[in-house]
């Protein structure tokens, strides 16, 4: 066995610490973590940026009263007596209180400072810089404030037209023709704008509606005299808007958003500006009304903020994972060669036993969280969706109580999408368990599998691109959920089971799983009415001759060459030149630098093939890398790649491929090699 190459590190300790002190410092939201003490466990150097915090300040056990007592001295929160500031805030922190504020800096930045507690920890808090986004919200309030206005005014103007050939009717013909025509006019203006537009007289009578309400709720707009509010939005929604009207027509502008419910069945979320009309003596003769439907606007938002928070979320949960695994390697390394050592004694294996089981149960945890953060890599293939989610539903039909009814519904042909087909499995088992346990066993379960093609609107929502997707959907007519607890179904560690019932993880291991696999995940549910989760994925065209490999990652009929490790630091070349090796017949292990070929190549001696770049970040280049690699491992073949022409005098004798090369070119390079 090949002595694995020596590289040196700092002490263990500061090294894991140094790693996610760097992980933390790449998130763009300042972090900071406090101890039940209220004493600085972590922190990165967005917070100190964001708050204008000198960096001396922070520091491991730093109290939170000292950042306190600094901002209260520089008059951050505009009280004279620092002392009692600081002790009004100190108590309120001690409370472990979640909270969720934004506020206003002295430089004028708007800070979003979201704090949850630590069950017997203390406190984790993000700081968001939302001064941007408020200040685009502003923009958009002003813009929809001067387009209401210059409605307003264009409606009124021809009201006031209209009233005054009205007047003249009677003297003359030419002007009955003018009023006609201007009425005309009127009507195909407020009839294109996208919106309903109306006017009702201060006894709430209508006297004029656009065609937006024959669009939306079938009225007639020749008839505005017939129309009810209380009955085209119903009893229901018309209590809640009322006491805005009451407003409007006291002589109040007023702006409210609220949800009704068309003709269609479709519910919008809907803005409505009523600006009063106003007589020569200051009275209220009625109001202009007008209506957008917002309804795209609050998805966008909303869909922002949640990929924003599951961004941040799997950019904290991916590093403190790397970091646990090397944790998790040292211990059980160490406690199984300790068992091996001492396979005779019965106390080291009573000790030992459970300590290992428990350690890879925390591997199988940050698994999991490694799939959240999209980390994990995924042994992807050309897979059936019908065929597979039906081998499924065999699989869990025994798992699954006789008083649940459990139906599947796929497409009449294959349908191919190019997943890993062990988490495509595990994903369709997590939602078919998830659904049995909101039915309680009693009820109706239906697995389908279908086609679609999204259109550029339908895949906004979905946050992917628009084209043909299979959609694998589990549907339950159980408990269902609550807008709140939708929102964080895809949270690491969030789950509405009793304590002991679950990790948490399921769903969010079906989130990072599918986002990795270039999809989506929809949950559809009411209280009461039951839950649908589909997962979008793209198809691939596939005939139906051509299956996917007996071992995942690995192209059929082609002979095993052994292991290969493949370094690079573009994931785009990486991933093409990775399937090439796949297609020779090599397993494929990947690095991004050098220094992570090092550590593999310390650790493992059966490498059979190394490929990597020249040029790459940090301080092991590809040339020093393949002299160490030849040096430690002798026997290992060895070539380059690169996209510019190298110092012929620096490789010596070592191999080059030019980028950009084909597949033959790299087979052909391969196969000339010489270890």
């Amino acid at each position: 066995m090949t002595d694995p190459i020596p590289v040196p590190r700092p002490d263990n300790g500061n090294w894991r610490q140094l790693t996610l002190q760097a992980g933390l410092d790449l998130l763009d939201q300042g972090l900071t973590v406090f101890d039940a003490n209220l004493k600085m466990v972590a922190w990165n150097r967005a917070f100190l940026a964001l708050l204008a915090f000198p960096p001396e300040l922070a520091y491991v056990g730093a109290p939170f009263e000292s950042f306190i007592r600094f901002n209260a001295q520089r008059g951050e929160y505009g009280e004279d007596d620092v002392d009692e500031a600081v002790r009004k805030r100190v108590e309120v922190a001690q409370l472990f209180v979640p909270h969720d504020i934004e506020r206003v800096r002295p430089d004028g930045r708007i800070l979003r400072i979201t704090g949850q507690p630590l069950p017997g920890h203390g406190f984790v808090t993000l700081y968001s810089d939302i001064t941007e986004q408020r200040r685009a919200e502003q923009a958009l309030r002003q813009a929809n404030a001067e387009l209401e206005t210059r409605v307003s005014a264009r409606t009124a103007e021809l009201q006031a037209s209209n009233q005054r050939l009205l007047e003249a009717l009677q003297a003359n013909e030419e002007i009955t023709t003018s009023l006609r025509r201007s009425e005309h006019q009127m009507r195909l203006v407020t009839d294109s704008i996208p919106a309903l537009v109306a006017y009702f007289k201060s006894d709430r009578n209508y006297t004029y509606i656009n065609r937006g309400y024959r669009d939306w709720f079938g009225l007639d707009p020749l008839r505005p005299e017939a129309v009810s509010a209380r009955e085209f939005l119903g009893s229901e929604v018309y209590e809640r808007i009322k006491p805005n009207v009451t407003r409007a027509l006291g002589g109040e502008a007023v702006t409210f958003d609220y949800e009704l419910q068309t003709q269609a069945g479709q519910v919008l979320s809907v803005r409505t500006s009523l600006i009063p009309d106003l007589g020569p003596d200051g009275e209220v003769l009625g109001c202009f009304e007008l209506t957008f439907d917002v309804t795209q606007e609050r998805q966008s938002q909303a869909l922002v903020v949640r990929a924003q928070k599951m961004k941040a979320m799997g950019q904290l949960t991916g590093g403190l994972a790397h970091d646990f695994n090397n944790i998790l390697t040292v211990i059980i390394g160490n406690l199984s060669a300790l068992a091996d050592a001492r396979p005779g004694d019965p106390m080291v294996n009573e000790f030992t036993g459970p300590a290992i089981a428990a350690a890879r149960r925390g591997a199988e945890l940050i698994r999991g969280l490694m799939t959240f953060a999209r980390q994990q890599p995924l042994q992807a293939g050309a897979v059936d969706s019908c065929a597979l989610a039906a081998s499924v539903v065999k699989l869990v039909r025994p798992a699954l109580p006789a008083t649940l009814t459990l139906a599947c519904e796929v497409a009449p042909e294959s349908v191919w999408i190019w997943v890993d087909p062990p988490q495509l499995e595990n994903a369709l088992v997590n939602m078919m368990l998830n659904a049995r346990d909101a039915t309680e066993g009693q009820g109706h379960i239906e697995v389908r599998v279908r086609t679609a093609w999204l259109d550029a609107k339908q895949a906004e929502r979905l946050q992917i691109q628009s084209g043909a997707y299979a959609c694998l959907s589990v549907q339950d007519d159980g408990v269902g959920m609550d807008a709140a607890t939708v929102a964080r179904v895809f949270e690491p560690f969030f789950t509405t089971k009793r304590p002991g019932s679950g990790t948490g993880l399921g769903m969010s291991m079906v989130y990072g799983f599918v986002r990795q696999s270039g999809g989506s995940v929809e949950v559809q549910s009411q209280p009461g009415v039951g839950t649908t989760v589909s997962l979008w994925l793209p198809l691939v065209d596939i005939p139906p001759e051509v299956t996917s490999a007996a071992e995942p990652g690995i192209a059929p009929h082609v002979p095993r060459q052994g292991v290969a490790l493949l370094v690079e630091d573009d994931p785009d070349v990486r991933r093409v030149a990775r399937r090439n090796l796949l297609n020779l017949g090599y397993a494929v292990i990947e690095a991004a630098n050098g220094q992570e070929a090092l550590d593999i190549l310390g650790q493992m001696s059966d490498i059979n093939l190394l490929l990597t770049d020249i040029v790459m970040p940090g301080e092991v280049d590809g040339v020093a890398l393949a002299h160490l690699a030849r040096l430690h491992h002798p026997h290992m073949k060895v070539l380059l790649m690169s996209g510019y022409a190298p110092d012929v005098d620096a490789l010596a004798d070592l191999p080059v491929l030019s980028k950009p090369f084909t597949a033959k070119e790299l087979a052909a390079a391969v196969a000339g090699l010489m270890p």
